[in-house]
């Protein structure tokens, strides 16, 4: 770790620019790298580079720095959680060689949980983006419409956009999507294509006004 991560933050009040509470670098016992470790572990979203440099009253660069190596440090620890950057911010996930612990746990639990109708849907929407409901009930060859709304209901899937020939409403995946999945950018998905139909194949059964 970089001397940077030794600087101190002092607790005492400060203003940022928009007018909300920040705090300044100082000589007490808070280090740089534990302040945005807090900060992340208590925020509700991702949180961007310059909103953690406001706070903290320090250069986004040495920010950056910062978040990058602590991602890299618990990485190479190998700890049971990461820190990455997604959907325009930082934030903890659990590592990706922990998963089986997690399913473990999640399938123990008695909570609300997507369906694999809801899943099948998801995945579609996500790998053919932007895409109307009739698509997405083409390649699963059945009626979506309830499940569509679930997955909207769950942040999960949102309109994105109209056909500007059909007029047709198109879906697409959220930030939030994202942010569950711990990626960046849809482009880092698994790919899948050679498992879809082709666009020609879905023409012959989906209304497209839909």
């Amino acid at each position: 770790m970089s001397d940077s991560t030794n600087l101190r933050i002092d607790l005492t009040d400060t203003v940022m620019d928009n007018g909300g509470p920040g705090c300044s670098i100082d000589s007490t016992e808070v280090t740089l790298t534990a302040a945005l470790e807090a900060l992340l572990l208590v925020a509700e979203h991702p949180t961007p580079v310059e909103e953690l440099a406001a706070f903290l009253n320090q250069p986004a660069e040495e920010i950056e720095s910062t978040l990058r190596e602590l991602a890299g440090e618990y990485e190479r620890d190998r700890r049971g959680f990461g820190l990455r950057e997604v959907d325009g911010g930082w934030r903890f996930f659990t590592a990706r060689h922990v998963a089986p612990v997690i399913a473990a746990k999640a399938a123990d639990r008695h909570g609300s949980r997507l369906s694999r109708a809801a899943l099948e849907t998801l995945a579609v929407v996500a790998y053919r983006q932007p895409i109307s409901r009739a698509r997405v009930a083409a390649i699963r060859g059945v009626n979506v419409d309830g499940v569509m709304r679930t997955l909207v209901g769950r942040g999960l899937v949102a309109e994105m956009a109209t056909d500007p020939e059909t007029g047709a409403v198109l879906f697409g995946t959220t930030g939030y999507f994202l942010e569950r999945m711990g990626i960046a950018s849809i482009a880092e998905l698994p790919p899948v294509e050679d498992y879809l139909p082709d666009d020609s194949v879905l023409d012959d059964f989906a209304d497209p006004t839909v």
